[in-house]
């Protein structure tokens, strides 16, 4: 039996090791750490990715998300519309920002947020609209930007699992007023420790970002705002940089083991296959089937070797840190959080370790 890993981060990094020792080796004779050289070319060279007229570096995607929701003056009193099926940094950096989310339900095939849910939800507080392209997937956002400009309503696209992917030929991050990336180690485009960007055309707003996330000083010993120590550093930056010139080919890989997924589980009546957003271009950032009896499956799975990881057991609406506000049932989140199941599916994950994922999970199913 051959193990095959949910996420082998060493074998990624193995063939960019000289690389990667070289960039860290330069950031270390350069003497400069932070709000150096290494930031502002990263930061250029991601922003050209998604197709946009600027990016800034911070410390990680929960507070990109965050700064750039501050950036836009939402806040106390304000409520923004959300994902109710997501990680729950999106929820948190909403709250950080003293705004209250609104859930909205996702689409049963999709599994993205539900443009006909967001509209019903907008109320006289509504500020913002946070879209996330979970999974990789993006959202539908030709739909979800005529439904912000038409009630004045900012558009800011959570796009932590979705570096690189594209809706109707438009990068991610590009099709609302900013676009909040995650570069945690396990990202499509990962760093070596925390690390987040947030990406605009509003120079404006950029600004601003970059302003509260350096202890809201545009020049030293001046703040502005009682503003955040949320800064990119040089080291980060130098192995992104590597990095990132192989997003594209890392993100074919992903897009051919998903086909390989599609095409092989697609036979087996008792799993749920992920459907694609029309007109999306998806990375693959996670592959989630839906399965009955999610665990026994799981642990089926691994006691053939086979690691597979939820995404996520615990909607927000039901964690101890938000139940309490929001006794309402969400169905569709709620039926999710029970049944998906996130295969392996990371570039180094080979045809032969996917065929062989395959014929677990229809063994596992059908017993």
């Amino acid at each position: 039996m051959t193990r095959v890993p949910f996420l082998d981060l060493a074998a990624l990094h193995a063939e960019l090791q000289d690389e990667l020792e070289a960039a860290m080796e330069r950031v270390l004779r350069s003497g400069s750490y932070l709000l150096g050289p290494e930031v502002a070319a990263f930061e250029a060279e991601f922003a050209a990715l998604c197709e946009v007229g600027g990016a800034v570096g911070v410390g990680n995607g929960l507070e990109a998300l965050e700064l750039t929701l501050l950036g836009l003056g939402i806040g106390g009193g304000d409520e923004v519309i959300v994902s109710a099926h997501t990680s729950i940094a999106t929820w948190l950096a909403i709250s950080h920002a003293g705004a209250r989310p609104i859930p909205v339900e996702p689409d049963a095939g999709t599994m993205q947020i539900d443009p006909a849910g967001v509209e019903a939800a907008i109320g006289p507080r509504t500020a913002a609209i946070v879209p996330v392209h979970l999974y990789g997937m993006p959202a539908e956002m030709e739909r979800l930007s005529a439904i912000a400009r038409q009630h004045g309503l900012a558009l800011v696209e959570d796009a932590a699992q979705a570096h690189g992917s594209r809706i109707e030929g438009r990068p991610v991050g590009s099709c609302g007023d900013a676009g909040a990336f995650s570069l945690y180690p396990t990202k499509n485009l990962g760093a070596l420790g925390d690390a987040g960007i947030v990406v605009s055309s509003d120079r404006s707003l950029l600004d601003r970002v970059r302003m509260l996330a350096n202890y809201g000083e545009r020049r030293r010993h001046h703040s502005e705002a009682r503003g955040y120590n949320s800064r990119l550093d040089e080291l980060q930056a130098a192995v992104l940089r590597v990095k990132l010139r192989r997003l594209e080919r890392w993100n074919v890989l992903r897009r051919d083991r998903a086909e390989t997924y599609l095409r092989e589980l697609g036979r087996i009546s008792q799993v749920v296959l992920p459907v694609t957003t029309p007109g999306a271009l998806p990375v693959w950032h996670q592959f989630v089937v839906r399965v009955a009896e999610r665990d026994a499956v799981r642990e089926k799975l691994a006691r053939r070797g086979i690691e597979c990881l939820v995404h996520y057991p615990t909607p927000p609406h039901r964690s101890p840190a938000y139940a309490a506000d929001y006794p309402q049932p969400l169905p569709v989140t709620e039926y999710f959080a029970a049944s998906v199941l996130s295969l392996p599916i990371s570039p180094p994950l080979g045809e032969d370790a996917c065929r062989q994922v395959c014929e677990a999970l229809a063994d596992s199913v059908q017993q």
